[in-house]
């Protein structure tokens, strides 16, 4: 008698949600690997980014967007245009919010989803800074907003996230897995080496200078098996944010470089040689040539 084939279920989900209530926390998590950089800066995510979690009998393929706001430069534009984009051809929506600070605002997002006719997933994240109070406080509130699910979760202890992504599972249609088992984003080393980059400036630098800061990869050179250079530039708005970056007899700059090469040395699997230089670019996030330089698709 012939056996029968297990059934396969896959498809594209789109992670949206406010700045800072931990969408590539959440994603990292679920996935299971690092594949988006995150820090405590609002706006740190500025391009889609996806996360590729296979099983047996499943493929998710997440969609990380960069946070919901008005923009105001024109990277900003460019990283709206990127969550408009991410929501055409989807499965299902993840929507996420913070449950220490629930708004109004967070609730017009639902509003929003009520014209998708895909089902629609709440992620009620950071329940580890909640008491359960404010949880359940936050599930009532949010259930009146029409979601699919609500499931509470901290992307931070991993509590509830297998939850979460049965509950995704179930809604998926059959359908082949689009992408290799071993692979889990599509992101190329080159980006991800720069974001890493990006993210240690994000954890150490402070007040408007993160929000004006970017890095391109300039080389990357294998110089035997076990040792490899990369070149890298790291971009501002001011000359006074360029003294900033550089510190103090440049002690930021190896800061930054420091914990960078770390990372990317087990991104790789092999010693680096990372060698950082900063430079001034005025106002770079509204002129549409140096965005296409650093590879935003305006």
């Amino acid at each position: 008698m012939k056996q029968q084939e297990q059934k396969h279920y896959s498809g594209f989900v789109t992670i949206i949600g406010r700045p800072n209530v931990g969408k590539s926390s959440l994603m990292n998590r679920m996935i299971g690997e690092k594949i988006a950089i995150v820090s405590s800066r609002p706006q740190t995510t500025r391009s889609r980014i996806m996360g590729v979690l296979s099983q047996a009998d499943y493929q998710i393929v997440f969609l990380d967007t960069p946070g919901i706001h008005d923009p105001r430069t024109r990277l900003g534009e460019y990283m709206m245009h990127s969550v408009r984009d991410a929501m055409d051809g989807m499965d299902a929506v993840l929507v996420i919010f913070d449950v220490t600070h629930l708004t109004d605002n967070d609730l017009t997002i639902a509003t929003d989803m009520k014209g998708k006719k895909v089902p629609v997933i709440l992620a009620l994240n950071k329940i580890d800074l909640a008491s359960p109070e404010e949880i359940l406080a936050a599930t009532a509130k949010a259930a009146d907003a029409g979601f699919d699910e609500i499931i509470p979760v901290s992307a931070k202890t991993g509590s509830g996230v297998d939850e979460l992504i049965q509950c995704i599972r179930k809604q998926l249609p059959e359908g082949p897995r689009y992408f290799p088992d071993d692979m889990i984003t599509d992101q190329p080393e080159r980006i991800l080496c720069a974001e890493i980059i990006r993210e240690k400036a994000l954890r150490h630098l402070r007040d408007e200078v993160p929000h004006g800061i970017d890095v391109e990869i300039m080389k990357i050179e294998q110089l035997s098996d076990r040792l490899t250079e990369i070149n890298a530039t790291v971009y501002c708005e001011r000359s006074a944010h360029k003294g900033i970056i550089i510190g103090k007899n440049g002690a930021m700059l190896q800061t930054i470089g420091t914990e960078a090469r770390g990372d990317i040395e087990k991104l790789l699997d092999t010693h680096v040689n990372l060698k950082l230089w900063v430079k001034v670019r005025p106002d770079w996030r509204n002129n549409v040539s140096d965005l296409k330089n650093l590879g935003y698709d305006i």
